[in-house]
């Protein structure tokens, strides 16, 4: 047990994550294929010979920490610049600093770190480019989504990317090690841990995440003469402090699913509620915007084709301008989305059409819809018999295109929506043996 004083004293002190932060790859936990014997990124540190990356993987696995120490290590000064806060004034105002202090610097260009690149918008990566291109900065940017669709290509194409992986059970043993004999406050705790799976599982890889639900657990039996850590207490513990929105947890699935069944459900004032509590959770704009897209396509479909060029529009607009103004778009699309009919006709034709495809992948092509490139083909009858729609009245002619053993199967049904009754009425009057009037 430690006296009141020592209580009071940690509370001043920095969250246990922030303390166990290493300064050096000997406390770094993780990412061996990168920082281990033969490592590329131990051999830049090694030679000095440093080049842009960005480092791509989940939350928690030491993006930011391991950006600090090659920093250090190679004595470059450091500069950082977060996604969600900073703009192209605050981009640029780095990099005119980088170059005022370069005289100074002897030749070493200095590391700008940008958390969260993914979400800067493609003006503040276009300011970013002549800076690195002429190596007037390093640049190190760290990001959860894959980068081959959040980053500009000509800035991707300036950089490595590195894939960082999630902590192994070995790690985060390591790490919790490590926790209960170096931090200034726990290692003056009397503290037993007799099981370590609820204390993995909840941590899913992510080191901060671990050394968050430590500080949770201990903070919770704080007084008690000594601390036995087991799966009970770990999960009564979680469930009275779990995390209001956790972009790794299980929150964010609920989250992200009542939103799609909300526009699903023709719901738009739940629909825009739990947007706002995925974006004040700090969710990516754009991961909300494919999932728009998705919807238009999936759920709205049909009834409404312009849903999916509004989705589509909206993707654009959050991926140029970014936060805080992507949030206006991406609420009138939700709200477009969820007003609108809706018809998943689409979707259960294609979903019916793979799985047929799937057992008759030999079924063969009629010969008159083949082409014939070559005389050969043509004397062994292909396009023979093939009639040009265009040439018919009503730019429609009686020809079964389907192959023989699925000839009459049809796939598209259209829904009971405005949109499809003008397409069911043409269908109809052009396949009246496949879509027989009511």
């Amino acid at each position: 047990m430690i006296g009141d004083d020592n209580i009071g004293r940690s509370r001043m002190l920095p969250p246990l994550p922030e303390r166990m932060r290493p300064h050096d790859l000997e406390g770094y936990v993780g990412q061996r294929h990168l920082v281990g014997p033969g490592g590329i990124l131990k051999n830049m540190m090694d030679t000095g010979n440093l080049s842009s990356f960005i480092l791509w993987g989940p939350p928690g696995v030491g993006k930011t920490t391991l950006s600090r120490i090659v920093a250090k290590s190679l004595g470059r000064e450091f500069f950082t610049l977060s996604a969600v806060s900073a703009g192209v004034k605050e981009v640029r105002e780095v990099i005119d600093r980088a170059r005022s202090n370069s005289i100074f610097s002897q030749g070493l260009a200095p590391i700008l770190f940008i958390d969260e690149i993914h979400r800067f918008s493609k003006s503040q990566q276009d300011a970013l480019l002549g800076a690195v291109e002429d190596g007037t900065i390093i640049l190190i940017g760290a990001t959860t989504e894959n980068p081959s669709f959040e980053v500009i290509t000509p800035l991707l194409s300036r950089c490595q990317v590195f894939v960082l992986k999630s902590l192994c059970k070995e790690d985060l043993q390591g790490l919790l090690d490590r926790a209960l004999s170096d931090d200034e406050v726990l290692r003056n705790m009397k503290i037993e841990v007799k099981e370590t799976d609820a204390l993995f599982r909840y941590s899913a890889g992510d080191a901060r995440k671990l050394l968050n639900i430590i500080e949770i657990v201990t903070g919770a039996c704080a007084g008690q003469k000594k601390i036995v850590i087991d799966n009970k207490l770990v999960t009564s513990c979680l469930q009275e402090n779990t995390a209001i929105y956790d972009k790794g947890g299980e929150m964010h699935y609920d989250v992200i699913s009542a939103f799609i069944k909300s526009v699903r459900g023709s719901d738009p004032n739940a629909a825009v509620y739990y947007l706002a509590r995925m974006l004040d959770g700090g969710e990516d704009p754009l991961f909300i915007a494919r999932r728009l897209c998705i919807l238009a396509a999936e759920d709205v479909g049909l009834a409404n084709p312009n849903a999916l060029l509004l989705a589509n529009a909206t993707f654009q607009i959050v991926h140029t301008i970014g936060m805080p103004e992507a949030r206006i778009p991406l609420s009138e699309c939700t709200i477009y989305l969820a007003s609108s009919a809706k018809s998943n006709s689409a979707y259960m034709a294609i979903n019916e059409a793979l799985a047929v495809a799937k057992e008759t992948q030999t079924a063969s092509v009629p010969l008159y819809l083949r082409n014939a490139p070559t005389k050969l083909m043509e004397e062994l009858g292909y396009a023979d018999g093939y009639k040009y729609a265009h040439e018919y009245p009503g730019h429609f002619v009686d020809l079964e295109f389907m192959p023989e053993e699925l000839k009459g199967r049809k796939f598209y049904e259209p829904a009971d929506n405005k949109h499809e009754d003008v397409l069911r009425s043409r269908l109809e009057a052009c396949w009246p043996k496949y879509y027989n009037k009511k």
